[in-house]
């Protein structure tokens, strides 16, 4: 059974992309890191080599969400090279599938190996709070869209070599780290009361808008995957006052050093461990 035609992107596409970059970057490193929303601080870490707009990549979409700049950085951290995409496109943004994983297929096709997916999310475990960082260890898909038939994708797409790696990173920083499992949502509006209920009942930690779609396309074509999610406030339902966007974006600037400290620690010991 082959994947839905509308989430694998068209090979001709795929193959523009990948010309122009290769046009512009001689050695393509094979680790990269999605910065998610108010994460993009993290960028600033590193030693930029190529720094490559979305709007000047072949097909490449571009997000419209404040927070992600769409830009993709061929760099370094303590002379480990890295991929860097700044900037991710959602289904409520009236995306297809295969835009929304459109740059998963182009790093697989530029050689990439491993890929850490970072976002920002609700917490929905009573234990979270704002500014704390949980492992992903699974997922649930509460939209019920079928990103890839049953079947297709490995039962735990998330990678243990990686997991465990992310695990020693935050011991030796003492860093909180705690696993869960993550909920995605469609969005872009907060999830009301009742939901917020039956996700915590299903045995979510966290809940977001992103990250599946690309977790399952990335493992449908063998990456090695992380996933890392920054609580930035209470999900929706809970907490006392209003969820915004902004509230997002301001805990996730208070909390971008020691963050930036930890995905700079982990980014460099994924690159230079044989994960």
């Amino acid at each position: 059974m082959k994947p839905n035609s509308d989430i694998i992107a068209p090979i001709d596409k795929l193959a523009q992309a990948e010309e122009y970059i290769l046009s512009k970057v001689r050695n393509v490193p094979d680790t990269a890191v999605v910065l998610g929303s108010g994460l993009g601080y993290f960028a600033n870490q590193l030693t930029p080599n190529v720094i490559l707009n979305n709007r000047d990549i072949p097909h490449f979409p571009q997000p419209g969400v404040v927070g992600h700049e769409g830009k993709m950085i061929f760099g370094s951290i303590k002379n480990a090279n890295l991929i860097a995409i700044q900037g991710r496109s959602h289904y409520y943004e009236g995306k297809t599938f295969s835009e929304i994983t459109f740059y998963v297929q182009l790093l697989s096709r530029l050689g990439v190996k491993k890929l850490v997916l970072t976002n920002a999310a609700g917490g929905m475990n009573p234990a979270l709070k704002p500014g704390d960082l949980v492992l992903l260890k699974d997922y649930i898909n509460f939209t019920q869209l079928e990103v890839f038939p049953a079947g297709q994708i490995p039962k735990q797409p998330f990678s243990e070599s990686l997991a465990t790696i992310a695990k020693s990173v935050a011991t030796e920083l003492k860093v909180n780290l705690t696993e869960g499992v993550y909920c995605w949502t469609t969005g872009p509006s907060y999830e009301t009361h009742a939901e917020v209920q039956i996700i915590r009942d299903l045995g979510a930690d966290v809940v977001g808008m992103s990250t599946v779609p690309e977790l399952l396309v990335g493992a449908y074509l063998d990456l090695h995957i992380l996933g890392i999610s920054l609580v930035t406030n209470l999900a929706a339902g809970i907490g006392a006052t209003p969820l915004t966007h902004a509230e997002v974006r301001a805990v996730a600037d208070e909390i971008k050093e020691p963050y930036s400290e930890f995905m700079s620690a982990l980014m460099h010991k994924i690159i230079t461990n044989e994960a």
